[in-house]
This record gives structure tokens, sequence and C-alpha cells, in this order.
């Protein structure tokens, strides 16, 4: 694979442009399913770089196709391109422009990384045998965009061999990879819990049912599920997020609401947590004279990196960067719903490390101060380049087809 060693030059040179792509889409965050001016950038960059393009798949992705110049095997690279709705607090110049809307998972870098991807690509498309899909997708924040573009045959037309994609990690410094085969990343459920009761003035409360009271024995009581009834050896998370109830100080409101989610690597423990949440919920209900209607939402499944994909990334990355650029990371109980695609496809899903080194005080994603260090950008681009090239050249040819 000495073809390697090349992309992080050639990246490199075009690192200006994905800079400035990322700072353009970033001051002009879009969320879910409203990604329409980022799409109709990223179409009009495919389009000049002479890519076939699909759009409004999955209501705003964008799918582009590179055929080589002969058949072969056909790879995805996705991205997604959605933002999440924060007010950003940096003074940077190119601060959010959107009053309440922010890219704070770095969804904006994955898209400009990509389009550096597709360049790159486009220009060896002679070298190429076979076909690289590049998947810009909406709605990765709880949305679902993923398993929506593949209802509307991102998969297809070429059959997909394999699929890749990468996710910005600001606990990792730059030139850092962080990998993992297997469970990767938590599936992740949420729920709501509507806790009703009776009202009354405040200073009766015995003349009531106080629906906060019992919102706050659930609480406590959910905290159990995963220290006393979920095996130490399994990872599991059960956060309540959110509870609402009341308008005003002196009225014990009739009704209160818990939201929360549920993040399990085992579909035994995740469908036991969900069993025994409904459990508690109830009987703590009705023990306290209330009722509490549960609605529990099955989301993202687990992602799952294959690990003859892994071991291909762990080999780019140690030839592009050195053997010391690849780390190995842990299970995160955070969700992502590539895991629809790797459901499907093998591949896998990588870590890129956007945090500076001098920074003292950490910028972690979905929070208002995050950010990150560009000079990550042209390595993903590599990265990602290096990696549909060396699937590609690997054989034997399968689904996908050249010029």
């Amino acid at each position: 694979m000495s073809f390697i060693r090349a992309l992080r030059e050639a990246a490199e040179e075009i690192g200006p442009g994905i800079v400035a792509d990322r700072r353009d889409i970033h001051a002009h965050p879009e969320l879910g399913y409203q990604e329409r001016r980022t799409a109709a950038m990223v179409a009009a960059r495919l389009r000049d770089l002479g890519i076939e393009v699909r759009d409004g798949v999955g209501t705003t992705g964008v799918v582009g196709v590179i055929r080589g110049r002969s058949p072969g095997r056909t790879v995805l690279l996705r991205a997604d391109m959605d933002a999440l709705p924060i007010q950003e607090e940096n003074e940077v110049p190119y601060a959010s422009r959107t009053p309440g809307v922010m890219h704070a998972c770095g969804h904006d870098a994955h898209t400009a990384i990509l389009l550096g991807a597709a360049r790159l690509l486009a220009e060896r498309r002679a070298e190429i045998a076979g076909t690289v899909k590049l998947m810009f997708q909406p709605a990765e924040e709880g949305g679902a965009g993923a398993l929506r573009m593949i209802e509307e045959g991102v998969l297809d037309d070429p059959p997909v061999d394999a699929a890749f994609g990468l996710h910005v990690d600001a606990d990792r410094y730059v030139g850092q990879v962080a990998l993992r085969a297997g469970p990767a990343m938590a599936a992740a459920d949420s729920f709501t819990i509507t806790i009703t009761g009776r009202g009354g003035h405040a200073a009766s409360p015995h003349r009531a049912v106080d629906p906060i009271v019992v919102g706050a024995q659930m609480i406590t009581a959910l905290q159990t599920l995963v220290s006393r009834e979920v095996s130490p050896t399994e990872p599991a998370v059960v956060t309540v997020a959110s509870l609402s109830a009341g308008t005003t100080d002196n009225v014990i409101p009739a009704v209160a609401t818990l939201r929360g989610t549920v993040r399990t690597f085992s579909p035994e423990v995740r469908q036991q947590v969900e069993a025994r949440l409904r459990e508690i919920a109830q009987g703590i209900a009705a023990a306290m004279r209330a009722t509490a209607e549960v609605s529990y939402r099955t989301g993202y499944p687990v992602l799952h990196n294959d690990p003859a994909q892994v071991e291909l990334v762990r080999a780019v990355v140690g030839e592009l960067l050195g053997p010391e650029a690849v780390v190995e990371r842990g299970p995160v109980m955070g969700a992502e719903d590539f895991a629809f695609i790797l459901q499907r496809v093998p591949g896998a899903y990588l870590h890129l490390g956007v945090r500076n080194a001098a920074w003292t005080v950490p910028r972690p994603v979905h929070t208002a101060t995050f950010d990150l260090d560009e000079a990550a950008l042209p390595i993903g681009a590599a990265v990602l380049t290096a990696t549909a090239l060396a699937f590609l050249a690997k054989g034997p040819p399968g689904h996908g087809g050249g010029a």
C-alpha cells in the first residue's frame, strides 16, 4: 500500500479548502431533515468534481458515486450533516449565525472531511478498480437518517461491499485514530413516564397525590436498575434527563413527566431493563396512589465493527500516520445510527482525534463550547481516502461496477 504515504501530502495541499468548507457549514448549521443549504453545497461540490450525484435521498441526503476504471467491489464512505439545538458560546469568526443551533458534535467537520476525500478520490479515478459511494446523510442526532437512506437505496445499485465512517474525538489528540473491533457503541433507547396523581393546594398535600414526589421515588429507584439488577460485567446506563411538572410554587400539579435514555450492549440486558423499568415505574405509582404510563422507544442498535475491516483501517492509519497513531478505544455508551449500515454490510467506524495538545480545558461534544483543531481535517480526509482505496485494492471483484 505504498500509495498511502502520498495521500497525506495530497490531503494537506487541499487542507485550506477543507477548513473553509468546515467553517462555512459551521456558520450555517441546520437541524435534522432541514439540511437544505448544506445538502445543496455538497451536491454542487460533487458535481464540480464530475461525480454522479443523487440528492433528496432520505429527505435531504446526498449520494455521490465515483466509478473507477474497471469493475470491482463497492465501498461506501459516510458523513452526517445535521447540527444540534444548542446556542453556541464560542467567540470565533465562524461561530453559528443561527440562534439556538450549533454544530456541537462535529458533523460540519465530518461533511468537510468527506468532501475532501471526494476530491482526492475523483483525482484518482483512473487508479480505482471498483466504485466508491459517498453518503452525506441527514438527521443522525436522533432522527435515524441513515436508516431512511438505507430504505431509499443507498446500499444498492451497485450493492455496497463495505462501509466506513468517522467521528471526531475531542478526547484524543490530533494525529491519533481510535478503533475498536466488535461492539463499539451502545444501543440507545428512550422512555417517557407520565405520572398522574391528584392536584391540590401546596399547603394541603394530604388532600392531593403529588406526582412530583412519586417521580422523585422513581428516579431514585431507577438508579438501582444498573447497580443492582444488571451484571457488573455488562455495560449499561439508565439516565433520567428531564423531570417536568407544575407551573408555580403553591399548587401541586396533577401530572409530572420523566424522560430519559437507556444505553446497553446486550440484547438480553436491553430487554431486561425495559421490562423492569416498566415494573418499577408502575409499581411505585400504584404504591403511592398514582398511575404511570410508560412509553418506551427502541432506538439505534449496537454499532458493531467488523474485525477484518478494523484491521484494514489499523494498517492504513499505521502507514499513513505511524503505528503510534492507532489507539485502542474502549466501548462507548454513546450511540450512532451508522450502526444501521453496519448491520447490513461489514465495515468500521473510527474516531479521529481533534484535540489540540495545548488546550488546557476540554472542549467536549454536545456542549456550547465544543471546537476542534482544524489540523485534524486533512488527516481525516487522507484516512478515509486511503481506507477506501486499500479496500478496493484488496479484491476480489464484488458487486460494484466500473466505468
